[in-house]
């Protein structure tokens, strides 16, 4: 193989990589919005496992190497849950109920 085709097989990979990272960190953010899943209601649940099943599936718009569909999806899942989670809080503001502080997992409340 020739200096320029190691060169494009080295970049193609990089770029592979790349989205492939991005994927992940779509899909781990995804997976933490779980916990608010109770309260924004059956399209909130439709998004985000919609999504998480599009990712996992072998079948996809575009070959598996490329992830941009795949992040596509992610991202628009977590773009909808955000705005509902907004909506949520607009809501629970305009009838004066507090919401409970959010907690990282496996965090004790205070007493």
């Amino acid at each position: 193989m020739s200096r320029e085709s190691w060169v494009l097989v080295v970049l193609a990979a990089v770029v592979a990589a790349a989205m492939l990272a991005g994927a992940v960190v779509l899909a781990v953010r995804l997976v933490r919005t779980r916990r608010m899943l109770g309260a924004l209601g059956a399209g909130g649940k439709v998004a985000f496992y919609g999504a998480l099943i599009y990712t996992i599936m072998p079948v996809d718009l575009l070959p598996d190497p490329i992830y941009l569909d795949d992040m596509g999806v992610l991202a628009g899942a977590l773009f909808y849950l955000g705005r509902l989670a907004v909506k949520h809080r607009a809501a629970q503001r305009a009838t004066g109920e507090s919401p409970a502080p959010a907690l990282p997992p496996g965090a004790a409340p205070r007493r």
